[in-house]
């Protein structure tokens, strides 16, 4: 279903710590912010005014004097109807660019139940349709538990399910995706996998989890979150390398992963550079195409934990407020037709328009 909107908001977005009373946020903010439509997502961390935090609801409001948007709810993602998809798109797209001629540019965001490990499938469908617009988004996250995210449109709420905004602005824009990641020389292959699980048991034909560790020189039975954030593999896609990133560790030593991943792939092990000095040169170049109003953002908890773990997080939440940038810690990011891992994926809005109202507040 679609749904175009206007009004003093044409869209408000929020991302929901959650430990927080999603539904009765998602009633109050549907009733407060009307006619606005309101989008909503569950986080594994927010990006608020102060940079990275928890605990908190981050709001953004899209103002109609200068954004229109189109939402598309698209649920059941685990049965997707390619053609199907691919139709709604295009015509929710072409509906809205006839709407806005006025509005010369455009984006599409995405949010998509992180727990649904259906991203890969969605961004092909919407690929197909969504041309030559450039197109980001994020999976929805629950903290480091990996057990309940949801997302919500308009007051009701869903899981296996997405949600597309189509936006066109007079502000100019530019969507961007940015990792401090490069390929390393140590290889591996997967040799035996679950695709529909994320999921490999063996590499190099030794149990995954061991095999992983030995090229490490780690233990094996001490493989923990930080260590999958310290030590990346990547894929090369399209001669581009994309994040792999490995999500836990199962009780039998298999590796589930947060994205698609098969029998055959060869993983490169990753050299990781500075992050906080990667984010903040990334920040510089973005804010180098003009005066930067508001940056949307969707940012890997992996991203998050590695800061974490190396003290960087500081630096770099000072370079989010310094840019502000706003937005969530993910499952996963969306840019293009990929679904990719430990990366910030975002859209940059730019002056002369000073159109947003950030809300923090605790819950």
């Amino acid at each position: 279903m679609a749904k175009t909107l206007g009004g003093d908001l044409g869209q408000v977005m929020l991302f929901i710590d959650p430990e927080a009373d999603f539904d009765r946020i998602i009633s109050e903010a549907d009733e407060a912010f009307a006619p606005a439509s309101v989008i909503a997502c569950t986080t594994a961390g927010e990006i608020g005014v102060e940079g990275y935090t928890d605990g908190e609801i981050v709001a953004i409001g899209f103002p109609a004097q200068h954004f229109m948007v189109s939402t598309l709810l698209i649920t059941d993602l685990d049965k997707l109807r390619s053609h199907d998809v691919i139709g709604e798109v295009i015509r929710t797209r072409m509906a809205l660019d006839a709407r806005t001629p006025h509005f010369p540019h455009a984006f599409a965001f995405v949010m998509v139940d992180g727990l649904s490990r259906c991203e890969d499938q969605l961004m092909s469908c919407l690929a197909s349709g969504l041309s030559t617009l450039p197109v980001f988004g994020g999976s929805a996250g629950d903290g480091v538990r990996f057990e309940n995210t949801r997302i919500s449109i308009d007051g009701s709420c869903y899981r296996n399910a997405a949600i597309v905004s189509f936006v066109r602005t007079d502000c100019p824009v530019r969507v961007f995706s940015l990792n401090h990641l490069d390929p390393g020389t140590e290889r591996m292959v997967v040799t035996k996998a679950n695709p529909s699980h994320r999921m490999v048991q063996e590499i190099n034909a030794r149990p995954a989890a061991r095999e992983y560790a030995r090229i490490l020189g780690k233990n094996p039975d001490f493989l923990s979150q930080f260590t999958f954030a310290a030590h990346p593999l990547v894929v090369r896609v399209g001669g581009q390398h994309h994040v792999r990133a490995i999500q836990r560790v199962t009780e039998d030593g298999a590796l589930v992963f947060f994205s698609a991943i098969d029998e055959g792939i060869v993983l490169t092990l990753a050299k990781v550079g500075d992050i906080a000095a990667h984010l903040d040169a990334a920040m510089e170049d973005i804010s180098g195409d003009g005066e930067v109003d508001m940056i949307l953002a969707c940012d890997c908890l992996l991203r998050r934990i590695e800061a974490t773990q190396k003290q960087a997080a500081r630096d770099m939440s000072g370079t989010l407020v310094k840019n502000r940038v706003m937005g969530f810690n993910t499952y996963g990011e969306q840019v293009g037709a990929k679904h990719v891992n430990q990366t910030m994926t975002g859209v940059a809005i730019y002056a002369p328009i000073s159109a947003f109202a950030p809300v923090n507040r605790q819950d």
